[in-house]
């Protein structure tokens, strides 16, 4: 990702906030949100071409970074996973350290075990499941720096 293209935050004012919060602290403000563990992802916009940032709630596995999909139990998938799909490649900042990493869906078993520990960290996961039919994605953030 070009250091030199403009990037747009979230279209939600308190993640927006959020942040920007987060990255002019390092993550000092912000990483860790009402107990959560939280980074930052950038993505490439799949129709705009804009790189866009959003604040997710994350976990760890085997070095690897888990974020879900939820959009807060919507009928309809975020627009971050969305661009995902059209470019896997993104950038994600966890505290002070910056990642390149490529994005994967995790399927069958890796989701199931994924998805219990995602939702051990924010138990909301399961009443967004419960919101919306689709199928909440849970994706893998593997780093290409490492």
């Amino acid at each position: 990702m070009d250091g030199q293209d403009e990037v747009l935050d979230s279209s939600t004012g308190w993640v927006a906030t959020h942040v920007r919060r987060y990255l002019a602290s390092d993550g000092a403000s912000g990483h860790i949100w009402y107990g959560k563990p939280t980074l930052v992802l950038t993505t490439r916009g799949r129709t705009s071409g804009a790189l866009r940032r959003t604040g997710l709630i994350y976990g760890e596995d085997g070095g690897n970074f888990v974020v879900v999909g939820s959009n807060g139990g919507s009928d309809r998938n975020p627009q971050w996973y969305l661009n995902l799909l059209a470019d896997p490649r993104a950038r994600i900042q966890v505290a002070a350290d910056v990642h390149e990493v490529v994005a994967r869906e995790a399927e069958g078993e890796e989701r199931d075990r994924l998805w219990d520990a995602m939702a051990a960290i924010f138990p909301q996961y399961k009443s967004y499941r419960k919101k919306t039919e689709r199928r909440i994605p849970v994706v893998v953030l593997e780093p290409r720096d490492s």
